[in-house]
């Protein structure tokens, strides 16, 4: 995973008339997908994400991994940076390999991407224990710069931006998928570690172009915790931000 620490200023050409947080309802947790193009079993899971993203309570978000490419497709949406991402919530988590496709579920637990129930089971789970976000986090366009605010809490963690492209149909050609037409939502495309939190209330600034370029239509805010190696951990809050509408 590639991390880049951004200075957390300047101004750009705005897209503040087309952009809006999804915050209601209450966000109630965060969703990483481990999925592939060429992935047979992935499909059933890619469909699950689908109506997890249309609940409208969720920040929901695909990473495509490139280990699958050898079956004949190179997925178009992966990179090796979200493979990394992927074994280091392994990691984390004491693992000794990856699959897919995998649910993280606010970084702290992972199942089987398709189980959509077993997915809100688990967020609620967490939310009983005091394990969801609970640590307010919210975005929003003022004039041409991107304000996020932080409130106060417990403990420390990375600002990140997670990059991701609001849907894309794709027919693969080649892999265990050959024939299928599949739409594929919130495919990310970077991430970036914007800023850090130390338990206190507080604001950054970004430019608006950090979404003015091509592909990028979407952008989550995640405050996130990392182990002492750097791997990331819990999530404590998180906000994202769309381009238009998931109709």
């Amino acid at each position: 995973m590639r991390l880049r620490f951004l200075v957390p200023l300047l101004a750009g050409i705005g897209l503040a008339s087309s952009l809006h947080a999804q915050e209601a309802p209450k966000i109630k947790g965060v969703v990483e997908l481990f999925t592939s193009q060429g992935c047979a079993s992935c499909p059933p899971a890619d469909a699950a994400f689908r109506k997890l993203i249309r609940q409208g309570n969720v920040v929901a978000l695909a990473y495509h991994v490139d280990y699958w490419n050898y079956l004949g497709w190179n997925d178009t949406m992966a990179s090796k940076d979200n493979t990394a991402r992927q074994y280091a919530y392994a990691r984390t988590m004491g693992r000794s390999g990856v699959y897919t496709p995998q649910a993280i579920v606010n970084g702290r637990d992972h199942m089987n991407g398709a189980d959509l129930s077993g997915i809100n089971v688990k967020l609620d789970e967490f939310e009983r224990l005091g394990e969801g976000l609970m640590v307010p986090v919210s975005a929003a366009m003022k004039g041409d710069e991107l304000e996020i605010k932080i409130g106060a809490g417990q403990g420390r963690a990375n600002v990140v931006a997670v990059y991701f492209d609001k849907e894309q149909m794709v027919a693969p050609k080649g892999g265990e998928n050959t024939g299928q037409q599949i739409a594929y939502m919130h495919a990310v495309s970077d991430v970036e570690t914007v800023g850090m939190w130390d338990g206190k209330a507080m604001s950054l600034v970004l430019p608006s172009t950090v979404l003015d370029k091509a592909g990028r239509r979407g952008l989550a805010i995640l405050l996130q915790a990392s182990t002492p190696a750097g791997d990331p951990a819990a999530i404590f809050g998180a906000t994202v931000l769309t381009v238009g509408s998931d109709g």
